[in-house]
């Protein structure tokens, strides 16, 4: 097996008052949005939830093959879901991505797999040096040695982890734009005024695609 997806499932949300990955849009959960993005391009999913209520909940709505796990400590942090999934996947190169972007880029996580090939972690940069560790494809083994050593020291930030990372490539997100214009694949649900722009965002893209084979 070679290629995995750890979608992150299993922070709060007190502004929605229930998992945000299962939050509809367009009638169909946030997660599943996601889902379909990593569809064909890897060999295993894991979704990462922080209770067994959650883990519950979620597999009423995705489908059988998906793997649901809870987080190895009750502690909420996304390194906290990322050691997880990192111990429980079985592919060399494993995807990181949160459950809340719904927007997110099957050609851009394509070319993150691509250019990991001999390296610990690919990972997205802005030109003002932020990082994007959660939508981005990391080999699993030295990434999970590195997140247990973050841990180890009571560090919960994804940047410790990979601090302790050697070979990481950066790609610049000017250079993503090429394949997503815009960056919506960053684009993040975190209120219900973001859910709303989402659900534009996607209708206005299946009003082009509908156009665009009506035209032929």
């Amino acid at each position: 097996m070679d290629k995995s997806a750890i979608i992150l499932a299993g922070g709060s949300s007190s502004r929605f008052g229930q998992d945000k990955g299962l939050l509809p849009l367009l009638k169909k959960p946030l997660i599943k949005h996601v889902l379909s993005a990593t569809n064909g391009i890897v060999d295993e999913t894991i979704i990462v939830v922080s209770s067994e209520s959650q883990a519950e909940n979620f597999a009423k709505v995705v489908d059988s093959n998906v793997n649901i796990v809870v987080d190895i400590d009750d502690v909420q942090s996304p390194l906290i879901g990322a050691s997880t999934g990192f111990r429980k996947t079985r592919g060399e190169y494993s995807l990181l991505l949160p459950c809340d972007t719904p927007l997110v880029s099957t050609k851009i996580l394509l070319l993150l797999f691509e250019l990991c090939t001999n390296r610990n972690a690919v990972i997205p940069r802005w030109p003002n040096g932020y990082i994007e560790p959660l939508q981005a494809v990391y080999r699993t083994k030295p990434a999970l040695e590195a997140a247990e050593s973050a841990l180890s020291e009571g560090k919960f930030d994804m940047r410790f982890m990979v601090d302790r990372l050697g070979g990481v490539r950066y790609i610049s997100t000017l250079v993503l734009q090429q394949l997503d214009p815009k960056l919506r694949t960053f684009f993040n649900v975190n209120t219900s005024l973001d859910l709303k722009k989402a659900e534009s965002m996607l209708k206005h893209t299946r009003s082009m695609f509908s156009s665009l084979g009506s035209s032929r």
